[in-house]
């Protein structure tokens, strides 16, 4: 009996996609061949997270599952459908509509590839700038000696003689009779008399690729970039599965990524320079640029520099550049000496004793019914 695919993910059944695909990421992390080199029982681990993540992350794949469909009768559901229990018509009838779906058994249909997933680290200067990266992938490739049929070079496939390619086996039991893939050709419909040497008839060998795939500048953290038919081979010269590339981006130590795709930035302003204002130098993704400080200037006053920012990605917008935000914040020296304490005394008695306060105590006392003095 095949795993549960959510206890291979390690996901409950009414898991959401997200958390889905967050246990996927950990999971092909931790057995990921290039982390476990030779190590055979985590090259099939990760084999079966693959398996499991590319049926529970497809909507129509999952749902089919967990009805007990064609992905596996452990989904919890009802592999008859409403049929079962009645036995309203010929189960041998139920069984042929399971084992023709998709391509799988029955049509002798080749089965395309399954998609594969890998992650990269890329510093933020890159995901500003766009970067191309080098991935390293070990999966299922088309042979190269029968290109993928099977068979050896000079020699074809011939239709099953036991179910003369239909691909099931029926068998009467008593009132009712019975499908299942053919024993012959496990539903292929299709037989290899003399195999490739190189496969074993499988039309696949295992092989490590390497792709260079591009990352598009104001690329964001857990970005995926879709690389089309990059995943395993097909079966039999059925079309590639996809590679995805999830992209990790290294935090920078000056620039906060926003949710709406902008930037900020914490830069501290003087005392005098909050009460005077002036002209201040400010860090860009292209060097620096100088900003303007208005006179009694705030403590987290933000000021912004409109286009300076990453280029945005995708909807509306495609090909502008967000913003950069400045927040401002005023630093109040540590330690004065006789000088600058004095300068400062002198500051307060020309402030006539203005207190910043007041008005916030005013408000307090109102609504506390005058409260204490």
């Amino acid at each position: 009996m095949a795993r549960d695919l959510y206890e291979v993910l390690g996901v409950s059944k009414k898991a959401t996609d997200e958390e889905i695909k967050k246990a996927h990421r950990k999971l092909v992390r931790q057995y990921h061949p290039d982390r476990n080199p030779g190590d055979a029982e985590a090259e099939e681990r990760f084999k079966e997270v693959q398996e499991a993540y590319d049926v529970l992350s497809d909507p129509e794949k999952r749902k089919e599952y967990d009805s007990g469909g064609i992905f596996g009768m452990g989904g919890g559901g009802n592999p008859f459908g409403d049929q079962a229990g009645g036995f309203p018509g010929d189960i041998g009838d139920i069984f042929s509509t399971i084992f023709s779906r998709g391509g799988g058994p029955g049509g002798g249909q080749p089965i395309r590839g399954r998609d594969l997933e890998t992650d990269v680290r890329i510093s933020f200067d890159d995901a500003m700038n766009g970067t191309q990266i080098s991935v390293t992938i070990p999966k299922s490739e088309t042979c190269p000696t029968c290109s993928g049929t099977g068979a050896k070079p000079g020699t074809t496939s011939q239709t099953c003689p036991a179910c003369q390619g239909r691909g099931i086996d029926a068998q009467g039991q008593g009132f009712f009779s019975i499908s299942q893939p053919c024993p012959t050709c496990h539903g292929n419909g299709q037989i290899i008399p003399d195999p490739c040497g190189t496969c074993g008839g499988s039309g696949r060998t295992q092989q490590t690729k390497r792709y260079r795939v591009n990352v598009p500048a104001g690329v964001k953290d857990g970005a995926r970039i879709r690389v089309a038919r990059k995943g395993e081979a097909g079966e039999r010269g059925a079309p590639s599965g996809d590679l995805f590339v999830t992209v990790q981006v290294s935090p920078s130590p000056i620039f906060k990524r926003l949710d709406d795709g902008n930037l900020e930035v914490e830069v501290p302003i003087s005392v005098t320079e909050a009460i005077r204002g002036g002209t201040i130098e400010v860090p860009t993704l292209k060097g620096t640029k100088r900003i303007r400080v208005a006179p009694g200037t705030q403590n987290g006053t933000i000021q912004r520099l409109k286009g300076e920012g990453p280029p945005k990605t995708g909807g509306r917008g495609k090909g502008a550049r967000g913003d950069i935000r400045y927040r401002l914040g005023v630093t109040v020296p540590r330690d004065l000496n006789d000088e600058q304490r004095k300068a400062v005394d002198q500051l307060a008695d020309s402030l006539n004793g203005v207190d910043p306060r007041s008005e916030l105590l005013a408000k307090a006392r109102s609504s506390s019914g005058g409260g204490s003095k």
